[in-house]
């Protein structure tokens, strides 16, 4: 399928499909992020709108790059940063408040590229572990994060930390019906593998040399019957019989490495 018939049906039946994202910790519909690494990739990220930034001064100082001389700064100790974030959470001297990330949308970021596949989370809500495979994502060039809306935890201050800046440059597109986006990835050329502990088949078994979605559902559920049944097919990691499951962000991290060094032939 050439790259413009990709795009057509990505936009599909239903559109382009909505992203928003929730508020996170921040107030008045403000997204709150703290630690270097998170508050460091926001703040060079050209598609943020900042507000306010509290810092300690050797937080200032831990950062790659100066601040604009104009920037909205002010200066606190180590207890009052930890009054503005989660219980126990390792702020590292840095507070940052800003706007939500634009929505993005499916047909933008996801260009039938057989080296960056898609990720698909089915109601997988815990932020660490959403955070956990946005680094991984970014770490194997994924297209993009793609999450229900109604069943994703929001864009905030614990799921940034997990992903270590990577919720900056990795596109995570929510959308309103999950099994519409996967049909439409199927229309526009995707190979859709679900990894499903029971399935006969390995991943490596299962992998073609075209565009790729990956399918995750959530620990100890897995994904609905529904989901699994817009899949092309199921596959499993072929791990020891000692151990049930893994962790769904470890799970991501290979499966997103058996696609980065798959056979071209």
């Amino acid at each position: 399928m050439a790259k413009g018939d990709r795009k057509r049906a990505l936009r599909g039946r239903a559109g382009r499909m909505k992203g928003g994202r929730g508020s996170g910790k921040g107030t008045a519909g403000y997204v709150r992020l703290w630690g270097r690494h998170p508050v460091e990739a926001a703040l060079k990220n050209p598609a943020r709108e900042h507000r306010k930034l509290w810092a300690t001064r050797e937080g200032i100082e831990s950062l790659d790059g100066e601040l604009p001389a104009d920037f909205p700064v002010e200066y606190a100790d180590v207890s009052d940063l930890a009054r503005l974030v989660a219980k126990d959470a390792p702020h590292q001297g840095l507070v940052l408040e800003c706007e939500p990330l634009p929505d993005v949308f499916i047909d933008e970021v996801a260009t039938g590229d057989p080296a960056r596949p898609v990720v698909i989370l089915d109601q997988v809500t815990d932020p660490h572990n959403v955070g956990a495979i946005l680094r991984s994502a970014a770490a194997f060039g994924a297209a993009c994060v793609v999450t229900q809306d109604r069943h994703a935890p929001p864009e905030g201050g614990v799921l940034a930390k997990s992903a270590s800046g990577a919720l900056e440059t990795v596109p995570w597109v929510r959308v309103v019906n999950l099994a519409r986006a996967m049909e439409e990835l199927a229309e526009a050329g995707y190979w859709r593998i679900g990894l499903a502990g029971e399935a006969e088949a390995t991943l490596s078994e299962s992998l073609s040399t075209g565009p790729l979605a990956i399918v995750l559902g959530a620990e100890g559920e897995g994904m609905r019957h529904n989901i699994a049944g817009h899949c092309d097919t199921l596959a499993r990691l072929p791990i020891s019989s000692d151990i049930e499951s893994l962790n769904v962000s470890n799970a991501a991290a290979i499966a997103l490495y058996a696609v980065a060094t798959r056979s071209a032939g």
